[in-house]
């Protein structure tokens, strides 16, 4: 055995570039950086309500309404609902492999119920606000 075995170069700053699946990876974890975001936003919203000063409470909420919170608001959405869901519905055959009899349950099969009781239990949720 060497002295010295052979390291292979990694950028530090672009090593995630290299694979699709890197990239896709990396988009999972920015989810870390939305809910850090998220926390500091309720958390101002938070300290505005405890103040006991309606102006300041107003304010909040009217900066809430600026198309970039606006914008942000409907990014954030759309990147935990659509893409996280789908990430890890994607998981899921993975995570809870189903065996019926002497056979597994196809991971298609998984993945489309999972998709299935999305859907319903989001109808669901419509039909309870009212949207329906």
């Amino acid at each position: 055995m060497s002295r010295r075995p052979y390291v292979r170069p990694v950028s530090r700053t672009s090593w995630y570039l290299r694979q699709p699946r890197y990239r896709v990876y990396m988009l999972r974890e920015v989810n870390c950086i939305l809910v850090a975001l998220y926390c500091v936003l309720m958390l101002a919203g938070l300290a505005a309500l405890a103040s006991n000063e309606p102006d300041r409470w107003s304010a909040f909420l009217s900066a809430q309404q600026h198309p970039a919170w606006v914008v942000f608001h409907a990014f954030a959405l759309v990147y935990f609902f659509i893409y996280q869901t789908m990430a890890w519905f994607q998981l899921a055959p993975k995570a809870m492999p189903l065996q019926l009899g002497e056979s597994m349950v196809p991971a298609a099969g998984i993945v489309a119920a999972h998709y299935v009781v999305w859907v319903v239990l989001t109808a669901f949720v419509f039909w309870l606000v009212g949207v329906f």
